[in-house]
């Protein structure tokens, strides 16, 4: 208790300092998770790109971060075991911010596709196994997270290659493929607004005071997917066609549909990426300011205070002006060729898994959704579609993660516990 008395406001500090940081390795290396889709399938620019997840990623973060975040914060160690010695939950969690962000930093120069949730989660469990003991870790919380790393990217995949064979028998399998687009493409709109809005409305905004039942939440959703349908109508109205000079032309212009409503599913994945990924960067962050200002106590019912999310969502928006271009210009062409209507599938699946994750408070792994959206609609291509290479080394840096993230927690926690006692 005295320790904490005694250091808390520079605990907070280095607290503010580390999550920043780990939002700004979110913000470069995560957020092509986002993006990538989208320019890849040159359905828009890296500059609309990073303009788009400039807003989104920002209001996922703020409006919808609350459900992960206390996951991150209070779901993967066992608080009441620290209840003695609350200053080693403190440096626990410091050190997990730092060596996750460290570690996204060197994977971010290196061009590795890792994952921020493996990072910050091994980091996690690395300093409380190693400083604290097996016993302090909640390994059936534990257990629920990794399974969602094996769990999302499969019903991402399925989902994916569904909506993309649901393209091609509707669209291009059709005798006049612009037709079948205009008639069709107007339910995909209402699917991404819908599915987007209504778990948010109902799971997302709590901490900000806006509990709404299972009915409010459908009507409302219904209304902003019947609202984004109408913005999808009129801008596709205003695209331009050849005239059709056989299915090439006319498979053209369907792509230029798709490439409309890319617009759409990119603020989806973006709003979804950053209401689950900012809780890696400010899980960490909270549970130290909630310790600090309850004076020690651990497992309290301390309010996760708004400006925690909106330095998170800020750290994100950094990230990605300053570094997130590199990464998004390469990760949507790495794993399978992609056009907009093969990315618009891989997106609104990724994004229905993250925001449904998010809105149960599951910290899944973005990167890992998405790789396994992208599979779904390239196997629905068939098998030699892939770049089989590409996700090799994929997979590997996904396993090499955690012990990363592990070992560095490991190294700042004792480091800390030195300087502080």
């Amino acid at each position: 208790m005295t320790i904490i008395a005694q250091h808390g406001e520079l605990f907070i500090l280095l607290a503010c300092v580390f999550g920043f940081f780990m939002a700004w390795g979110v913000g470069a290396n995560d957020v092509a998770n986002a993006m990538g889709t989208s320019v890849g399938s040159k359905a828009i620019t890296i500059r609309q790109a990073i303009c788009i997840a400039i807003v989104f990623e920002f209001l996922g973060a703020w409006l919808a971060g609350g459900e992960v975040t206390a996951t991150i914060r209070n779901g993967i160690i066992d608080p009441t075991l620290l209840s003695s010695e609350p200053q080693y939950l403190v440096y626990g969690m410091l050190s997990s911010l730092l060596a996750a962000a460290i570690w996204l930093m060197i994977a971010s120069k290196q061009g590795w596709p890792v994952s921020t949730t493996h990072s910050v989660v091994g980091a996690i469990v690395g300093f409380a196994v190693a400083g604290l003991g097996p016993s302090s870790v909640q390994w059936g919380a534990i257990g629920q997270i990794v399974s969602s790393w094996v769990i999302s990217p499969v019903i991402a995949g399925v989902i994916g290659f569904l909506l993309f064979r649901s393209i091609q028998g509707l669209i291009f399998e059709n005798k006049d493929p612009l037709a079948a687009a205009r008639r069709y493409v107007p339910g995909y709109m209402f699917l991404v607004g819908f599915i987007v809005a209504m778990v948010t409305l109902l799971k997302g905004l709590s901490h900000v005071g806006l509990n709404l039942s299972f009915t409010d939440a459908l009507l409302w959703a219904m209304g902003v997917g019947a609202i984004i349908t109408l913005l999808g109508i009129l801008l596709e109205r205003r695209i331009t066609h050849e005239p059709r000079g056989g299915n090439r032309s006319s498979f053209t212009g369907v792509e230029r549909i798709f490439g409309v409503l890319m617009m759409f599913t990119a603020c989806a994945m973006a709003f979804a990426h950053g209401s689950n990924d900012v809780a890696n960067a400010v899980g960490p962050l909270a549970a130290v300011v909630s310790i600090v200002n309850t004076h020690g106590q651990i497992g309290g019912n301390a309010a996760l205070p708004w400006w925690i999310l909106i330095l998170g969502g800020g750290g994100i928006v950094f990230g990605l002006l300053t570094y997130g271009h590199r990464v998004i210009a390469t990760v949507g062409t790495g794993i399978t060729e992609l056009t907009p209507s093969r990315g618009f599938a891989a997106t609104l699946a990724a994004a229905t898994t993250v925001v449904i994750a998010s809105g149960t408070g599951l910290p899944i792994s973005t990167t890992h959704t998405l790789v396994g959206a992208v599979l779904g609609v390239g196997l629905a291509r068939g098998m030699q579609a892939l770049n089989l290479r590409v996700l090799g080394t994929i997979v590997i840096s996904w396993l090499v993660t955690l012990p990363a993230g592990a070992a560095l927690s490991i190294i700042f926690f004792f480091m800390l516990k030195g300087m502080f006692g």
